[in-house]
């Protein structure tokens, strides 16, 4: 790319919006110009305002970065990437929108929406065209794009494959998430020390949700949810990084557990998306061991934004059961955030 495309990071200073400013570092596309955090912190060098709590030091340039109100009257780019709560991106993020900015969000506030895609580029590369009719629609010259919520997208890359070769009727599944998906600080360390929480609020029915949306098809201008059964348990583990979930799957077919092996590691995703810069390489990766994939040993495969499979067996109920593995906040936050723009470029609707 010849030029870089000026973006900005809304709600820079917490754990999320930091993960965008490392990634963001040195991509090939995209140049960060404006960083913006909550009203205590308007005004104030980003080195000052941000606690910064990952493991590569903040990049310079946003160090001495001063941070800008989260308005559209103070920040005008083609694209903003948004680590906002979804209570405060209900409002603001239309309005980013309606100025044309382009959206790409990691809140949950307009997932639900059926003008409005649930995007991972490995899978439904093709819903990004509902950006067109929800311009249309709303009136705005930019739009928002969702990632999906952190616990569904590694089953969901996971399930893309099998669907695809076998087709799906049911669905259980069990997570174990990461201390990470809960923000900074968090949850308290005497709740969870010694301890699983068996309830992470609201996230049941995200996952139930958000796979038959990715894994539906896009028929006249809508999302078709996909025709199958989804039940989810989730529960909160002490884990820095990396979401685990069990699942058990009964397929449209009966196969052997070796086509599934088979259509998991040799799954890609639609052609658009798989040389985009955050692409991940490769997709899925299939693991043979009896205790793999593990979090602390396998999150970082493909820098973060490779689904790791592992456990495949036969399920004595329904048909077959595995281990996914995703890092919740690369592939599950802000890397996919990224990801779905590069998409959104690559598409030719960056502008309206």
């Amino acid at each position: 790319m010849e030029q870089k495309i000026p973006v900005a990071v809304l709600a820079a200073t917490g754990s999320v919006g930091q993960r965008f400013v490392q990634l963001l570092d040195q991509h090939p596309w995209f140049e960060v110009v404006a960083l913006s955090a909550s009203d205590r912190s308007v005004g104030k060098p980003y080195g000052e305002a941000c606690h910064w709590i990952l493991t590569d030091p903040m990049p310079a340039w946003a160090a001495n970065m001063t941070v800008l109100p989260t308005e559209p009257e103070a920040i005008h780019t083609p694209l903003a990437f948004s680590a906002l709560p979804a209570d405060i991106a209900l409002s603001v993020e239309p309005a980013f929108a309606a100025q044309g900015t382009n959206v790409c969000s990691n809140a949950s506030a307009y997932r639900r929406e059926p003008d409005v895609p649930i995007l991972l580029p490995e899978v439904n590369a093709e819903h990004i065209d509902i950006v067109k009719t929800q311009r249309q629609k709303r009136g705005w010259k930019g739009s928002i794009i969702t990632n999906p919520n952190c616990t569904s997208t590694g089953l969901t890359v996971a399930m893309s494959a099998i669907q695809k070769a076998f087709g799906i009727r049911i669905a259980f599944v069990v997570s174990m998430q990461a201390l990470s998906g809960a923000g900074y600080p968090g949850v308290p360390s005497m709740d969870i020390l010694d301890n699983v929480i068996p309830n992470v609020n609201g996230e049941e029915q995200k996952v139930e949700f958000e796979t038959r949306k990715m894994l539906g098809n896009l028929v006249d201008g809508s999302i078709e949810l996909a025709d199958f059964g989804i039940s989810a348990h989730t529960n909160r583990v002490a884990v820095s990084d990396g979401h685990t979930v069990c699942a058990s799957i009964e397929l449209q077919e009966r196969v052997e557990i070796e086509n599934v092996a088979q259509a998991l590691a040799g799954y890609q995703g639609p052609e658009i998306s798989r040389d985009l810069p955050s692409a991940p390489r490769p997709v899925i990766q299939l693991r043979s061991e009896s205790d793999r994939p593990q979090p602390r040993l396998d999150r970082m495969t493909g820098k973060g934004m490779t689904t790791v499979v592992g456990r495949l067996r036969p399920d004595p109920i329904l048909d077959l059961k595995m281990v996914v593995l995703s890092h919740n906040t690369i592939r599950g936050a802000a890397g996919g955030s990224i990801f779905n723009a590069e998409l959104l470029v690559k598409s030719g609707l960056l502008q309206a």
